[in-house]
């Protein structure tokens, strides 16, 4: 059945399918009117894994709640997966569909315009604060927690704890809780008109699900990693504070 249909139709049935053709190298917006079996020949694929991804229930986002049971550590590796994701396969494919989004109603033309300006910038800024969030929080994180569990000199920490505090970070952190506020001023909130060209519908549930995904990201942080993070912290700080009143 995927086999015989063409590429638009198969995404216009589903938005999400866009994303899983994508990532086995077919770009449904270049050639909507291939169908997915003659896509498969051009490119040398076979339909099989294919259609079973296609075929497959879209996955379930994840229970913000069971991050409360897992240590400091698993978090960090698992909000590094996650950045992992957004920089190598999300940001580009959403980069692509608004790089080749041609708007073909005059309803989306400020809209193409408007948004192949800010999503490079709205990119680019996101990439650093990730970069630089892995660079100072996560590292400032897990120097606590190895501190803890090995039992490390808290010399080796004071002056980070000196240059840095978990309370600092949080406040920096609520900045970038809303990067996509103006993205959505530009999409009217992802509104969708019924006349709304394929693409457009592919490009607004695609920063839909983004946005979705940087919700959850921020709650795990907010909500489980910084209070898990700041009791090592104090932790960390009274031992600190006996080892000089005994020196």
């Amino acid at each position: 059945m995927f086999s015989s249909q063409t590429l638009g139709e198969l995404v216009d049935q589903d938005s999400g399918r866009g994303y899983v053709l994508y990532n086995f190298g077919i770009r449904f917006y270049e050639n909507v009117g291939t169908t997915l079996e003659d896509a498969c020949t051009q490119l040398g694929l076979k339909p099989e894994p294919i259609i079973e991804e296609l075929s497959s229930a879209p996955s379930v986002a994840d229970d913000v709640l069971k991050f409360k049971t897992y240590p400091v550590n698993l978090i960090i590796e698992y909000l590094k997966h996650s950045h992992s994701i957004f920089i190598k396969s999300k940001l580009p494919y959403i980069g692509n569909l608004v790089k080749t989004f041609r708007a073909t109603h005059a309803d989306y033309t400020s809209i193409e315009k408007d948004l192949k300006i800010l999503f490079p910038l709205f990119a680019q800024d996101f990439i650093q604060h990730i970069y630089h969030e892995e660079d100072t929080l996560f590292t400032y994180i897990q120097q606590l927690e190895n501190t803890t569990s090995e039992m490390l000199n808290y010399g080796q920490l004071y002056f980070q704890m000196e240059k840095y505090s978990l309370q600092m970070f949080a406040s920096e952190h609520e900045v970038h809780d809303d990067e996509m506020e103006g993205i959505r001023k530009i999409t009217k909130n992802y509104h969708l008109a019924e006349h709304a060209p394929l693409q457009v519908k592919v490009i607004y549930y695609e920063l839909m699900q983004f946005e979705k995904n940087l919700q959850t990201h921020a709650q795990i942080e907010n909500e489980i990693l910084f209070p898990k993070a700041m009791q090592i912290e104090s932790q960390v700080r009274r031992a600190i504070r006996e080892k000089i009143r005994f020196n």
